[in-house]
């Protein structure tokens, strides 16, 4: 596998200039050497200049041209602005979906190590009918449907939501024994493939204190005969366990929390980590991870972008083998 890291601009309206540049400049030369990122030439330059940050940066065709250890290379995605910082929104979308297409073409290739995407309002895909940048790339590499499994990582817990970016009042209706079996084992083969290790998985129940495991409840007609399944099939699970004290102590004997909605697992892996945490997308042809936050549009111009994250993707992809 090739050592190149491609990052992905991803929304112009947005503090991603900020961070590139932070990050940029904290790599040393061998590393700096490796990136390359796909948004517009003309864009950067003009966001770099007006946040006062003295950058070299170069454009480039490829990942294969211009090993530069002092410049950040460009590869230039088309796009026509008036003002840096105010892309309107088809504009916005239409150039965010053309830099996938390109990221997706270049590691789909097996040209790189992996891809990371900054930051991007997910209103400016929605015109492709994809709830998340997940559901995207799971769609462009033919992700056989629901397989895809969208992982927030930190060195000492990681977080699975079985359902992503959807109502909670969807959330019974949408969870299955198929769809918990499907996430799980995407979950358990790929992070094995990753870390080398076999993890251990916690399942939390939906209902507070698991419905009290009544008849009705989905921790009994669905979660639990998943596990079921599961463990069947040599997948290291517990559960289900209530979600309201878990994250007190319990997840410190666990790799992986899996829980049935978003905000179940993400609130408190980010209440516990902060910015320190990253996303990794599992069972697509390639790598990708993003930062875990927004496009931090209230603080444009401000300088107080958290770097940390986007800095913890890059060390992420280049330390794996």
């Amino acid at each position: 596998m090739k050592d190149k890291i491609i990052i992905v601009g991803g929304d112009p309206n947005s503090v991603n200039s900020e961070i590139i540049y932070k990050v940029f400049k904290r790599l040393n030369q061998n590393l700096k050497s490796k990136i390359y990122i796909i948004s517009n030439f003309n864009l950067l330059k003009s966001q770099f200049k007006r946040l006062n940050y003295k950058i070299k940066i170069l454009q480039v065709k490829n990942v294969n041209e211009n090993q530069s250890k002092n410049s950040l290379k460009i590869i230039d995605v088309p796009l026509n602005f008036k003002n840096s910082f105010n892309i309107p929104i088809k504009t916005a979308s239409n150039f965010i979906i053309k830099s996938l297409h390109v990221a997706h073409e270049i590691a789909n290739k097996k040209g790189v190590k992996g891809i990371i995407n900054c930051p991007i309002d997910k209103k400016l895909i929605k015109n492709t009918g994809k709830i998340g940048i997940t559901e995207f790339l799971a769609a462009k590499c033919k992700v056989i449907k629901n397989t895809e499994v969208m992982m927030i990582y930190n060195k000492n817990l990681s977080v699975v939501p079985v359902t992503t970016h959807i109502k909670l009042r969807d959330v019974s209706k949408k969870i299955s024994v198929e769809l918990i079996n499907k996430k799980l084992l995407t979950l358990n083969k790929e992070f094995k493939k990753l870390f080398k290790f076999k993890p251990k998985i916690a399942i939390l129940g939906l209902n507070p204190h698991n419905g009290e495991f009544k008849k009705n409840s989905e921790e009994v007609l669905k979660i639990i005969p998943a596990i079921k399944k599961l463990e069947k099939k040599g997948v290291n699970v517990t559960g289900p366990i209530s979600a309201d004290t878990f994250f007190i102590n319990n997840f410190k004997k666990f790799n992986v929390v899996v829980g049935m909605y978003h905000d179940q697992v993400l609130v408190p892996v980010k209440t516990l980590f902060h910015f320190n945490a990253i996303n990794v997308t599992l069972g697509l042809k390639y790598l990708r991870v993003s930062p875990d936050h927004g496009p931090g549009k209230d603080i444009i111009g401000k300088k107080k972008a958290n770097f940390l994250s986007l800095l913890q993707c890059v060390k992420f992809i280049d330390k794996l083998n």
